[in-house]
């Protein structure tokens, strides 16, 4: 992540510095980034979070779906081999998701397998807005889901995400 910047500064970026201050904001999708570029400036963090979100309302399933599967497991094999994203790994930590106990780690696993093969793609939720005890007991709920409802759901989840990433490389 690049030292924040002010609004001010990310809406007089060219296209590749706007993408590579804010194209992490949506897990290793930066297409989002790049296809909201021209509707700069931006008034606000709000306005720009919109615009991103209304890019990301706009794609196709299919690349929704590719947008969901970018995202990793919680306390899934990614994380336990140090391979995530720099944000996902903060959020992850900030949710407890680095100190599970061997039985809590067991029940992820088990319904990340679940979940995944019921869907196709992984449970997402904002861990940041969330602690281990929430998210283990979402799981369970969520698996209950059809797949277009869960589809919606990991979206606003994804968009939450994409809000607290925002706030991190924004000054106000």
């Amino acid at each position: 992540m690049l030292a924040p910047i002010t609004l001010a500064e990310l809406n007089a970026l060219d296209r590749a510095a706007f993408v590579g201050a804010v194209g992490h904001c949506f897990e290793r999708s930066p297409w989002i980034a790049e296809a909201a570029w021209p509707q700069r400036p931006f008034a606000s963090l709000a306005d720009l979070h919109a615009a991103l979100s209304a890019v990301l309302d706009g794609a196709d399933e299919a690349r929704q779906v590719a947008l969901i599967r970018a995202h990793p497991d919680l306390a899934g094999r990614v994380a336990l081999a140090g391979q995530l994203t720099a944000e996902s790994a903060r959020e992850q930590a900030a949710a407890g998701l680095t100190a599970l106990s061997a039985e809590e780690l067991a029940r992820f696993s088990a319904y990340n397998s679940a979940y995944r093969e019921r869907f196709g793609f992984p449970f997402v939720i904002c861990a940041r807005e969330n602690k281990k005890e929430a998210i283990l007991a979402a799981l369970p709920a969520r698996l209950a889901s059809d797949r277009d409802a869960e589809i919606q759901t990991a979206l606003a989840e994804i968009k939450k995400i994409a809000r607290l990433r925002l706030c991190d490389c924004l000054v106000p």
